[in-house]
Protein backbone atom coordinates (compact mmCIF):
# COMPACT_ATOMS: atom_id res chain seq x y z
CA UNK A 1 0.00 0.00 0.00
CA UNK A 2 1.54 3.17 -1.14
CA UNK A 3 -1.48 5.98 0.23
CA UNK A 4 -2.47 6.54 3.41
CA UNK A 5 -4.64 4.05 5.00
CA UNK A 6 -7.33 6.25 6.50
CA UNK A 7 -8.46 7.92 3.10
CA UNK A 8 -8.80 4.37 1.69
CA UNK A 9 -12.54 4.76 1.40
CA UNK A 10 -12.06 7.77 -0.60
CA UNK A 11 -9.56 6.06 -3.24
CA UNK A 12 -12.04 3.68 -3.92
CA UNK A 13 -14.86 5.90 -4.44
CA UNK A 14 -12.23 7.71 -7.38
CA UNK A 15 -11.01 4.76 -8.97
CA UNK A 16 -14.79 3.51 -9.09
CA UNK A 17 -15.39 6.70 -10.99
CA UNK A 18 -12.56 6.59 -13.07
CA UNK A 19 -12.63 3.39 -14.19
CA UNK A 20 -16.50 2.99 -14.88
CA UNK A 21 -16.19 5.84 -17.36
CA UNK A 22 -13.19 5.78 -18.56
CA UNK A 23 -11.03 2.29 -17.55
CA UNK A 24 -7.93 4.11 -18.74
CA UNK A 25 -4.42 2.21 -18.21
CA UNK A 26 -3.19 4.59 -15.92
CA UNK A 27 -5.90 4.07 -13.74
CA UNK A 28 -5.65 0.26 -13.49
CA UNK A 29 -1.86 0.87 -12.77
CA UNK A 30 -3.36 3.03 -9.72
CA UNK A 31 -5.96 0.06 -9.10
CA UNK A 32 -3.07 -2.22 -8.48
CA UNK A 33 -0.83 0.02 -7.05
CA UNK A 34 -3.72 0.37 -4.04
CA UNK A 35 -4.94 -3.23 -4.21
CA UNK A 36 -8.61 -2.26 -4.98
CA UNK A 37 -8.04 -4.48 -8.80
CA UNK A 38 -10.82 -6.88 -6.80
CA UNK A 39 -13.60 -4.88 -6.22
CA UNK A 40 -14.72 -5.27 -9.72
CA UNK A 41 -15.47 -1.37 -9.31
CA UNK A 42 -17.12 -1.38 -13.18
CA UNK A 43 -20.40 -2.93 -11.81
CA UNK A 44 -23.03 -0.31 -12.19
CA UNK A 45 -27.11 -0.77 -12.84
CA UNK A 46 -26.74 3.09 -14.27
CA UNK A 47 -28.46 2.76 -17.62
CA UNK A 48 -28.03 6.66 -18.04
CA UNK A 49 -25.62 8.40 -21.33
CA UNK A 50 -21.85 8.10 -19.89
CA UNK A 51 -21.60 12.05 -20.13
CA UNK A 52 -24.33 12.43 -17.97
CA UNK A 53 -23.72 9.50 -15.82
CA UNK A 54 -20.40 11.16 -15.14
CA UNK A 55 -22.02 14.42 -14.18
CA UNK A 56 -24.52 12.39 -11.68
CA UNK A 57 -21.75 10.63 -10.28
CA UNK A 58 -19.07 14.10 -9.08
CA UNK A 59 -22.62 15.51 -7.90
CA UNK A 60 -22.86 12.63 -5.77
CA UNK A 61 -19.32 12.36 -5.10
CA UNK A 62 -20.05 16.00 -3.33
CA UNK A 63 -18.41 19.59 -3.29
CA UNK A 64 -14.59 19.13 -4.10
CA UNK A 65 -15.73 16.70 -7.04
CA UNK A 66 -18.62 19.02 -8.39
CA UNK A 67 -15.94 21.32 -8.54
CA UNK A 68 -13.19 19.13 -10.27
CA UNK A 69 -15.97 18.24 -12.57
CA UNK A 70 -16.34 22.42 -13.67
CA UNK A 71 -12.37 22.76 -14.18
CA UNK A 72 -13.09 19.21 -16.32
CA UNK A 73 -14.98 20.99 -18.43
CA UNK A 74 -12.59 23.41 -19.75
CA UNK A 75 -9.98 20.80 -20.33
CA UNK A 76 -10.77 20.53 -23.80
CA UNK A 77 -7.09 18.23 -24.25
CA UNK A 78 -8.33 15.49 -21.44
CA UNK A 79 -12.02 14.95 -22.85
CA UNK A 80 -14.07 14.45 -25.24
CA UNK A 81 -16.90 17.52 -26.52
CA UNK A 82 -19.83 15.53 -25.13
CA UNK A 83 -18.28 15.15 -21.55
CA UNK A 84 -17.29 19.00 -22.03
CA UNK A 85 -21.10 19.93 -22.75
CA UNK A 86 -21.92 18.01 -19.86
CA UNK A 87 -19.64 19.31 -17.70
CA UNK A 88 -20.50 22.60 -18.40
CA UNK A 89 -24.29 22.35 -17.37
CA UNK A 90 -23.11 20.89 -14.01
CA UNK A 91 -25.24 22.35 -11.10
CA UNK A 92 -23.90 21.22 -7.62
CA UNK A 93 -27.51 21.07 -6.14
CA UNK A 94 -28.14 19.37 -3.00
CA UNK A 95 -30.13 18.79 0.21
CA UNK A 96 -30.14 21.99 2.19
CA UNK A 97 -28.57 21.70 6.12
CA UNK A 98 -30.88 22.36 9.11
CA UNK A 99 -31.80 26.20 9.89
CA UNK A 100 -30.44 25.12 13.55
CA UNK A 101 -26.75 24.73 12.19
CA UNK A 102 -27.43 27.88 10.06
CA UNK A 103 -28.39 29.95 13.28
CA UNK A 104 -24.96 28.82 14.39
CA UNK A 105 -22.94 29.68 11.66
CA UNK A 106 -24.26 33.04 11.70
CA UNK A 107 -24.17 34.03 14.96
CA UNK A 108 -20.29 32.37 15.13
CA UNK A 109 -19.26 34.59 12.07
CA UNK A 110 -20.91 38.07 12.43
CA UNK A 111 -20.44 37.32 16.41
CA UNK A 112 -24.15 38.52 17.17
CA UNK A 113 -27.49 36.79 17.25
CA UNK A 114 -29.51 36.30 13.90
CA UNK A 115 -32.72 37.79 15.42
CA UNK A 116 -30.41 40.88 16.18
CA UNK A 117 -29.16 41.39 13.24
CA UNK A 118 -31.55 40.73 11.04
CA UNK A 119 -35.75 42.08 11.09
CA UNK A 120 -36.42 38.69 9.26
CA UNK A 121 -34.90 35.41 8.15
CA UNK A 122 -36.67 32.83 6.37
CA UNK A 123 -36.02 29.97 7.70
CA UNK A 124 -36.25 28.25 3.93
CA UNK A 125 -33.07 28.65 1.55
CA UNK A 126 -34.00 29.72 -1.85
CA UNK A 127 -30.94 28.36 -3.33
CA UNK A 128 -28.68 24.93 -1.85
CA UNK A 129 -25.36 24.51 -3.23
CA UNK A 130 -22.49 22.10 -1.95
CA UNK A 131 -20.54 25.03 -0.45
CA UNK A 132 -23.53 26.89 1.35
CA UNK A 133 -27.06 27.94 0.53
CA UNK A 134 -28.61 31.66 0.34
CA UNK A 135 -31.18 32.83 2.13
CA UNK A 136 -33.36 35.78 1.25
CA UNK A 137 -34.32 38.40 4.48
CA UNK A 138 -34.10 41.43 5.80
CA UNK A 139 -31.91 44.03 7.70
CA UNK A 140 -32.93 46.19 10.69
CA UNK A 141 -33.04 49.28 8.25
CA UNK A 142 -35.73 47.49 5.63
CA UNK A 143 -32.94 46.61 2.85
CA UNK A 144 -34.02 43.39 1.40
CA UNK A 145 -30.67 41.02 1.29
CA UNK A 146 -29.80 37.37 0.64
CA UNK A 147 -27.63 35.62 2.63
CA UNK A 148 -25.22 32.90 1.71
CA UNK A 149 -24.04 30.91 4.44
CA UNK A 150 -21.10 28.05 4.12
CA UNK A 151 -22.14 24.53 4.65
CA UNK A 152 -20.82 23.37 8.71
CA UNK A 153 -17.28 21.50 8.09
CA UNK A 154 -17.47 22.52 4.33
CA UNK A 155 -13.79 23.13 4.58
CA UNK A 156 -12.37 19.82 6.37
CA UNK A 157 -14.05 17.95 3.74
CA UNK A 158 -12.51 19.88 1.33
CA UNK A 159 -9.08 20.08 2.65
CA UNK A 160 -9.07 15.71 2.77
CA UNK A 161 -10.37 15.28 -0.71
CA UNK A 162 -7.94 17.73 -1.96
CA UNK A 163 -4.80 15.89 0.19
CA UNK A 164 -6.54 12.67 -1.88
CA UNK A 165 -6.54 14.00 -5.09
CA UNK A 166 -2.79 15.63 -4.47
CA UNK A 167 -1.66 12.21 -3.93
CA UNK A 168 -2.62 10.14 -6.76
CA UNK A 169 -2.06 13.25 -9.37
CA UNK A 170 1.36 13.05 -7.88
CA UNK A 171 1.66 8.94 -8.27
CA UNK A 172 -0.07 9.20 -11.70
CA UNK A 173 2.38 12.01 -12.59
CA UNK A 174 5.16 9.88 -11.64
CA UNK A 175 4.68 6.81 -12.84
CA UNK A 176 2.46 7.28 -16.55
CA UNK A 177 2.66 8.82 -19.86
CA UNK A 178 -0.78 10.29 -19.31
CA UNK A 179 -0.31 12.10 -16.25
CA UNK A 180 3.33 13.87 -17.24
CA UNK A 181 1.46 14.49 -20.88
CA UNK A 182 -1.29 16.43 -18.68
CA UNK A 183 0.43 17.94 -15.81
CA UNK A 184 -2.29 16.38 -13.24
CA UNK A 185 -0.38 17.57 -10.45
CA UNK A 186 -0.34 21.26 -11.84
CA UNK A 187 -4.60 20.54 -12.50
CA UNK A 188 -5.44 19.95 -8.68
CA UNK A 189 -3.25 22.94 -7.73
CA UNK A 190 -5.34 24.93 -10.02
CA UNK A 191 -8.48 23.01 -8.53
CA UNK A 192 -7.41 24.12 -4.81
CA UNK A 193 -6.48 27.64 -5.55
CA UNK A 194 -10.13 27.94 -7.11
CA UNK A 195 -11.56 26.23 -3.91
CA UNK A 196 -9.69 28.31 -1.34
CA UNK A 197 -10.80 31.23 -2.73
CA UNK A 198 -14.83 30.25 -3.37
CA UNK A 199 -14.84 29.09 0.51
CA UNK A 200 -13.73 32.62 1.38
CA UNK A 201 -16.59 35.00 1.59
CA UNK A 202 -14.71 37.99 2.09
CA UNK A 203 -12.76 37.33 -1.06
CA UNK A 204 -16.30 37.10 -3.04
CA UNK A 205 -17.34 39.92 -1.41
CA UNK A 206 -14.30 42.23 -2.55
CA UNK A 207 -14.86 40.54 -6.17
CA UNK A 208 -18.77 42.00 -6.43
CA UNK A 209 -17.17 45.13 -5.16
CA UNK A 210 -14.88 45.32 -8.42
CA UNK A 211 -17.31 43.25 -10.61
CA UNK A 212 -20.05 46.18 -9.93
CA UNK A 213 -17.53 49.40 -10.26
CA UNK A 214 -16.49 48.15 -13.47
CA UNK A 215 -19.84 47.39 -14.87
CA UNK A 216 -21.43 50.35 -13.92
CA UNK A 217 -21.14 51.88 -17.91
CA UNK A 218 -23.84 49.16 -18.98
CA UNK A 219 -27.11 50.40 -18.31
CA UNK A 220 -28.66 46.54 -18.54
CA UNK A 221 -26.05 44.56 -16.42
CA UNK A 222 -26.91 44.43 -12.31
CA UNK A 223 -24.09 42.98 -9.92
CA UNK A 224 -25.40 42.23 -6.55
CA UNK A 225 -23.63 44.60 -3.91
CA UNK A 226 -22.17 43.16 -1.14
CA UNK A 227 -23.38 44.39 2.52
CA UNK A 228 -20.06 44.98 4.63
CA UNK A 229 -20.88 44.91 7.76
CA UNK A 230 -23.28 41.32 7.75
CA UNK A 231 -20.50 40.05 5.82
CA UNK A 232 -17.45 37.33 7.15
CA UNK A 233 -15.29 34.60 6.24
CA UNK A 234 -18.25 31.61 6.24
CA UNK A 235 -21.62 34.77 5.62
CA UNK A 236 -21.93 36.62 2.74
CA UNK A 237 -24.81 39.32 2.66
CA UNK A 238 -25.56 40.70 -0.38
CA UNK A 239 -28.34 42.90 -2.10
CA UNK A 240 -31.57 40.79 -3.72
CA UNK A 241 -32.23 40.30 -6.85
CA UNK A 242 -35.66 39.56 -7.26
CA UNK A 243 -35.87 37.27 -11.22
CA UNK A 244 -35.64 34.02 -12.93
CA UNK A 245 -32.83 32.13 -14.62
CA UNK A 246 -32.29 32.88 -18.38
CA UNK A 247 -33.31 28.86 -19.19
CA UNK A 248 -36.63 29.36 -17.65
CA UNK A 249 -38.05 32.14 -19.54
CA UNK A 250 -40.85 30.98 -21.49
CA UNK A 251 -41.55 32.05 -25.35
CA UNK A 252 -43.79 34.64 -23.96
CA UNK A 253 -41.48 35.76 -21.77
CA UNK A 254 -39.21 36.88 -24.54
CA UNK A 255 -41.50 38.84 -25.79
CA UNK A 256 -41.37 41.40 -23.07
CA UNK A 257 -37.58 42.50 -23.57
CA UNK A 258 -35.68 42.79 -26.25
CA UNK A 259 -33.14 39.96 -26.23
CA UNK A 260 -31.08 41.21 -29.20
CA UNK A 261 -29.93 43.81 -27.17
CA UNK A 262 -29.97 42.21 -23.77
CA UNK A 263 -27.17 39.52 -25.41
CA UNK A 264 -25.22 42.46 -27.31
CA UNK A 265 -24.82 44.13 -24.10
CA UNK A 266 -23.94 41.20 -22.07
CA UNK A 267 -21.59 39.56 -24.80
CA UNK A 268 -19.44 43.15 -24.69
CA UNK A 269 -19.60 43.66 -21.06
CA UNK A 270 -17.71 40.30 -20.45
CA UNK A 271 -15.20 41.12 -23.29
CA UNK A 272 -14.96 44.30 -21.47
CA UNK A 273 -14.16 42.41 -18.36
CA UNK A 274 -12.02 39.72 -19.97
CA UNK A 275 -9.85 42.37 -22.79
CA UNK A 276 -9.82 46.00 -20.63
CA UNK A 277 -9.98 45.12 -16.89
CA UNK A 278 -8.28 41.84 -16.77
CA UNK A 279 -10.90 40.41 -14.27
CA UNK A 280 -13.91 38.55 -15.10
CA UNK A 281 -16.40 36.42 -13.99
CA UNK A 282 -15.38 33.01 -14.31
CA UNK A 283 -18.50 30.97 -14.09
CA UNK A 284 -21.39 32.57 -16.25
CA UNK A 285 -23.91 29.30 -16.37
CA UNK A 286 -27.32 29.88 -16.57
CA UNK A 287 -27.57 29.42 -12.69
CA UNK A 288 -26.15 32.42 -12.13
CA UNK A 289 -27.24 34.86 -14.64
CA UNK A 290 -30.88 36.24 -13.81
CA UNK A 291 -33.45 38.35 -15.78
CA UNK A 292 -34.54 40.35 -13.43
CA UNK A 293 -38.24 41.75 -12.95
CA UNK A 294 -36.93 45.23 -15.05
CA UNK A 295 -35.68 43.42 -17.77
CA UNK A 296 -32.35 43.95 -17.24
CA UNK A 297 -29.47 40.71 -16.56
CA UNK A 298 -28.13 39.89 -12.99
CA UNK A 299 -24.79 38.74 -12.16
CA UNK A 300 -24.78 36.34 -9.33
CA UNK A 301 -21.57 34.25 -7.56
CA UNK A 302 -18.62 35.68 -7.81
CA UNK A 303 -16.64 33.02 -6.03
CA UNK A 304 -14.89 31.99 -8.98
CA UNK A 305 -12.99 34.21 -11.10
CA UNK A 306 -10.13 34.78 -13.63
CA UNK A 307 -7.70 37.44 -13.55
CA UNK A 308 -5.49 38.29 -17.06
CA UNK A 309 -2.05 40.09 -17.34
CA UNK A 310 -1.84 42.86 -20.04
CA UNK A 311 0.61 40.99 -22.17
CA UNK A 312 -1.76 38.07 -21.82
CA UNK A 313 -5.19 40.17 -23.04
CA UNK A 314 -3.04 41.55 -25.75
CA UNK A 315 -2.32 38.24 -26.86
CA UNK A 316 -5.95 37.05 -26.71
CA UNK A 317 -6.94 39.64 -28.61
CA UNK A 318 -5.21 38.81 -31.45
CA UNK A 319 -6.55 35.40 -30.91
CA UNK A 320 -9.94 36.12 -30.91
CA UNK A 321 -9.81 38.48 -34.01
CA UNK A 322 -7.55 35.89 -36.01
CA UNK A 323 -10.24 32.99 -35.08
CA UNK A 324 -13.20 35.21 -35.72
CA UNK A 325 -12.38 36.40 -39.05
CA UNK A 326 -10.50 33.04 -40.34
CA UNK A 327 -7.18 33.96 -40.15
CA UNK A 328 -5.78 30.37 -39.14
CA UNK A 329 -1.96 31.53 -39.69
CA UNK A 330 -1.91 33.70 -37.23
CA UNK A 331 -4.36 31.42 -34.61
CA UNK A 332 -1.68 29.46 -34.83
CA UNK A 333 1.43 31.27 -34.80
CA UNK A 334 -0.77 33.22 -31.65
CA UNK A 335 -0.79 30.16 -29.44
CA UNK A 336 2.36 29.15 -30.01
CA UNK A 337 3.75 32.15 -28.77
CA UNK A 338 1.38 32.27 -25.57
CA UNK A 339 2.05 28.42 -24.80
CA UNK A 340 4.64 26.40 -23.80
CA UNK A 341 6.54 23.90 -26.19
CA UNK A 342 7.87 20.26 -25.36
CA UNK A 343 10.32 18.04 -26.99
CA UNK A 344 7.45 16.41 -28.93
CA UNK A 345 5.35 19.61 -29.92
CA UNK A 346 4.53 18.58 -33.53
CA UNK A 347 4.12 22.14 -34.76
CA UNK A 348 2.79 20.94 -38.34
CA UNK A 349 0.31 18.91 -37.32
CA UNK A 350 -0.77 21.85 -34.67
CA UNK A 351 -0.74 24.48 -37.65
CA UNK A 352 -3.09 21.94 -39.58
CA UNK A 353 -5.31 21.39 -37.51
CA UNK A 354 -6.07 25.10 -36.23
CA UNK A 355 -6.38 25.71 -40.04
CA UNK A 356 -9.08 22.86 -40.30
CA UNK A 357 -10.75 24.86 -37.25
CA UNK A 358 -10.70 28.03 -39.04
CA UNK A 359 -12.08 27.04 -41.76
CA UNK A 360 -14.89 24.58 -40.02
CA UNK A 361 -16.13 27.90 -38.80
CA UNK A 362 -15.87 29.64 -41.81
CA UNK A 363 -18.14 27.32 -43.31
CA UNK A 364 -21.72 27.49 -42.06
CA UNK A 365 -23.22 24.93 -44.07
CA UNK A 366 -21.69 22.61 -41.73
CA UNK A 367 -22.77 23.99 -38.54
CA UNK A 368 -22.31 26.88 -36.57
CA UNK A 369 -19.46 26.97 -34.24
CA UNK A 370 -19.39 28.83 -31.22
CA UNK A 371 -16.52 30.82 -30.16
CA UNK A 372 -15.81 29.27 -27.22
CA UNK A 373 -15.69 25.74 -28.59
CA UNK A 374 -13.61 27.19 -30.88
CA UNK A 375 -11.26 28.38 -28.97
CA UNK A 376 -11.59 24.92 -26.43
CA UNK A 377 -10.35 23.48 -29.65
CA UNK A 378 -7.33 25.12 -29.69
CA UNK A 379 -6.14 23.81 -26.31
CA UNK A 380 -7.08 20.19 -27.09
CA UNK A 381 -5.37 20.48 -30.53
CA UNK A 382 -2.07 22.09 -28.29
CA UNK A 383 -2.26 19.15 -25.91
CA UNK A 384 -2.53 16.72 -28.38
CA UNK A 385 0.53 18.29 -30.39
CA UNK A 386 2.92 18.50 -27.46
CA UNK A 387 1.93 22.31 -26.23
CA UNK A 388 0.51 23.10 -22.57
CA UNK A 389 -1.59 25.86 -23.57
CA UNK A 390 -1.87 28.78 -20.30
CA UNK A 391 -4.94 28.42 -18.15
CA UNK A 392 -5.90 31.77 -19.44
CA UNK A 393 -7.00 30.51 -22.51
CA UNK A 394 -9.02 27.49 -21.47
CA UNK A 395 -11.09 29.55 -18.95
CA UNK A 396 -11.54 32.03 -21.76
CA UNK A 397 -13.05 29.09 -23.60
CA UNK A 398 -15.35 27.88 -21.26
CA UNK A 399 -16.44 31.07 -20.27
CA UNK A 400 -17.26 32.24 -23.78
CA UNK A 401 -18.83 29.15 -24.70
CA UNK A 402 -21.41 29.34 -21.66
CA UNK A 403 -21.46 32.66 -22.77
CA UNK A 404 -22.47 31.69 -26.71
CA UNK A 405 -25.15 29.40 -25.21
CA UNK A 406 -26.88 31.78 -22.79
CA UNK A 407 -26.84 34.73 -25.71
CA UNK A 408 -28.53 32.65 -28.05
CA UNK A 409 -31.17 31.72 -25.15
CA UNK A 410 -32.07 35.72 -25.49
CA UNK A 411 -31.37 36.09 -29.03
CA UNK A 412 -31.81 32.74 -31.12
CA UNK A 413 -30.05 34.77 -34.45
CA UNK A 414 -26.99 36.11 -31.77
CA UNK A 415 -23.96 35.77 -33.70
CA UNK A 416 -20.69 36.23 -31.16
CA UNK A 417 -17.98 36.12 -33.98
CA UNK A 418 -20.08 39.08 -35.51
CA UNK A 419 -19.98 40.89 -31.84
CA UNK A 420 -16.61 40.31 -31.62
CA UNK A 421 -15.81 41.92 -34.48
CA UNK A 422 -17.87 44.75 -33.86
CA UNK A 423 -16.65 45.47 -30.66
CA UNK A 424 -12.96 45.01 -31.24
CA UNK A 425 -12.24 48.35 -31.80
CA UNK A 426 -13.62 49.86 -29.23
CA UNK A 427 -11.74 47.29 -26.56
CA UNK A 428 -8.71 48.21 -28.73
CA UNK A 429 -9.35 51.93 -28.28
CA UNK A 430 -10.25 51.20 -24.32
CA UNK A 431 -7.46 49.52 -23.82
CA UNK A 432 -4.95 52.63 -25.34
CA UNK A 433 -6.80 54.74 -23.08
CA UNK A 434 -6.08 52.81 -19.87
CA UNK A 435 -2.81 52.92 -20.63
CA UNK A 436 -2.10 56.09 -21.58
CA UNK A 437 -2.33 57.29 -18.09
CA UNK A 438 0.27 59.99 -16.49
CA UNK A 439 2.03 57.50 -14.47
CA UNK A 440 2.36 55.03 -18.00
CA UNK A 441 3.81 58.53 -20.11
CA UNK A 442 6.38 59.35 -17.29
CA UNK A 443 7.68 55.97 -16.85
CA UNK A 444 8.12 56.17 -20.63
CA UNK A 445 9.53 59.68 -20.81
CA UNK A 446 12.37 58.10 -18.02
CA UNK A 447 12.68 54.68 -19.79
CA UNK A 448 14.09 57.24 -22.88
CA UNK A 449 16.16 59.14 -20.40
CA UNK A 450 17.73 56.46 -19.28
CA UNK A 451 18.03 54.92 -22.88
CA UNK A 452 19.89 58.43 -24.17
CA UNK A 453 21.87 58.64 -20.99
CA UNK A 454 23.42 55.11 -21.21
CA UNK A 455 23.79 55.07 -24.82
CA UNK A 456 27.47 56.58 -25.42
CA UNK A 457 28.87 54.05 -22.76
CA UNK A 458 26.64 51.00 -23.91
CA UNK A 459 28.24 51.68 -27.66
CA UNK A 460 31.48 52.55 -26.53
CA UNK A 461 31.38 49.19 -25.26
CA UNK A 462 30.24 47.83 -28.44
CA UNK A 463 32.93 49.29 -30.10
CA UNK A 464 35.57 48.19 -27.78
CA UNK A 465 34.20 44.64 -27.89
CA UNK A 466 34.49 44.77 -31.86
CA UNK A 467 38.10 46.02 -31.73
CA UNK A 468 39.47 43.53 -29.95
CA UNK A 469 37.67 41.09 -32.00
CA UNK A 470 35.74 39.16 -28.55
CA UNK A 471 31.91 39.77 -30.66
CA UNK A 472 30.34 35.91 -29.92
CA UNK A 473 27.39 34.62 -31.16
CA UNK A 474 24.84 32.49 -30.41
CA UNK A 475 23.07 30.41 -33.14
CA UNK A 476 20.97 27.14 -32.71
CA UNK A 477 21.79 24.56 -35.29
CA UNK A 478 19.20 24.49 -37.23
CA UNK A 479 19.14 28.52 -37.83
CA UNK A 480 23.15 28.41 -39.27
CA UNK A 481 21.94 27.28 -42.70
CA UNK A 482 19.74 30.34 -42.80
CA UNK A 483 21.99 33.04 -41.28
CA UNK A 484 24.33 32.05 -44.06
CA UNK A 485 22.21 32.38 -46.70
CA UNK A 486 21.77 35.71 -45.31
CA UNK A 487 25.01 36.97 -45.29
CA UNK A 488 25.72 35.43 -48.61
CA UNK A 489 22.64 37.35 -49.97
CA UNK A 490 23.92 40.44 -48.33
CA UNK A 491 27.73 40.33 -49.59
CA UNK A 492 26.52 39.48 -53.04
CA UNK A 493 24.68 43.01 -52.84
CA UNK A 494 27.39 44.84 -51.60
CA UNK A 495 29.86 43.27 -54.25
CA UNK A 496 27.32 44.47 -56.72
CA UNK A 497 27.37 47.74 -55.56
CA UNK A 498 31.05 48.25 -55.61
CA UNK A 499 30.94 47.07 -59.10
CA UNK A 500 28.24 49.90 -59.61
CA UNK A 501 30.18 52.21 -58.50
CA UNK A 502 33.29 51.51 -60.60
CA UNK A 503 31.58 51.53 -63.56
CA UNK A 504 30.22 54.75 -62.70
CA UNK A 505 33.42 56.13 -61.70
CA UNK A 506 35.18 54.62 -64.61
CA UNK A 507 32.22 56.12 -66.51
CA UNK A 508 33.42 59.83 -65.41
CA UNK A 509 36.94 59.59 -65.98
CA UNK A 510 36.92 58.21 -69.82
CA UNK A 511 34.12 60.86 -69.91
CA UNK A 512 37.65 63.26 -70.31
CA UNK A 513 38.81 61.06 -73.61
CA UNK A 514 37.89 61.61 -77.01
CA UNK A 515 37.34 58.45 -79.17
CA UNK A 516 36.01 58.32 -83.14
CA UNK A 517 33.21 56.02 -81.07
CA UNK A 518 30.72 57.96 -80.20
CA UNK A 519 26.78 57.83 -78.61
CA UNK A 520 24.70 60.83 -78.55
CA UNK A 521 27.79 62.89 -79.18
CA UNK A 522 29.54 61.58 -76.21
CA UNK A 523 32.45 58.65 -75.61
CA UNK A 524 30.83 55.25 -76.89
CA UNK A 525 32.50 53.39 -74.14
CA UNK A 526 31.79 55.66 -71.40
CA UNK A 527 28.04 55.80 -72.05
CA UNK A 528 27.92 52.24 -72.67
CA UNK A 529 29.60 52.08 -68.70
CA UNK A 530 26.54 54.51 -67.64
CA UNK A 531 24.06 52.24 -69.04
CA UNK A 532 25.49 49.06 -67.76
CA UNK A 533 25.43 50.42 -64.07
CA UNK A 534 21.66 52.14 -64.37
CA UNK A 535 20.64 48.39 -65.63
CA UNK A 536 22.47 47.07 -63.03
CA UNK A 537 21.05 49.78 -60.06
CA UNK A 538 17.28 49.33 -60.98
CA UNK A 539 17.88 45.17 -60.46
CA UNK A 540 19.48 46.09 -57.94
CA UNK A 541 16.73 47.82 -56.42
CA UNK A 542 13.57 45.85 -57.69
CA UNK A 543 15.43 42.52 -55.81
CA UNK A 544 15.77 44.70 -52.68
CA UNK A 545 12.15 46.35 -52.79
CA UNK A 546 10.27 44.07 -54.67
CA UNK A 547 11.41 40.09 -54.49
CA UNK A 548 12.17 40.57 -50.78
CA UNK A 549 9.16 41.87 -49.73
CA UNK A 550 7.68 38.58 -51.67
CA UNK A 551 9.34 36.30 -50.41
CA UNK A 552 8.14 33.75 -47.99
CA UNK A 553 9.69 34.21 -44.76
CA UNK A 554 12.01 31.87 -43.07
CA UNK A 555 12.41 30.22 -39.29
CA UNK A 556 13.06 32.69 -37.07
CA UNK A 557 16.50 33.11 -35.86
Amino acid sequence: MIFKTKHLPRYKDIIRLVWRHGRAPAFRQLAEATELQDENPAATDDKSPAPEALVNDLEKMGPTFVKLGQLLSSRADLLPEPYLKALARLQDKVEPFPYAEVEEIVQAELGVRLSKAFLEFDQKPIAAASLGQVHRAVLRDGREVAVKVQRPNIRKQIAEDLEVLEELATFLEAHTQLGRQHRFVATVDEMKRALVQELDYLREASNLATLGANMQEFPHIRVVKPITDYTARGVLTMTYLSGCKITDLSTVAHLDFDGAELAEELFRAYLKQILVDGFFHADPHPGNIFLTADGCIGLLDLGMVGRITPGMQESLIKLLLAVSEGRAEDAASVAIKISETTDEFDETTFRRRIGELVMEMQDNTLRKMDIGRALLEVSRAAGETGLFAPTELTMLGKTLLQLDQIGRTLDSEFNPNASIRRNVTGILGRRLGKEMTPGNLLGSLLDVKDFVHELPSRVNKVLDIAGKGEIKLKLRREDTLNLLDGFQKVANRIAAGLVLGALIVGAALMMRIDTEFHIFGYPGLAIICFILAVIGAFWLLFDMFIRDTKRPPGPPV
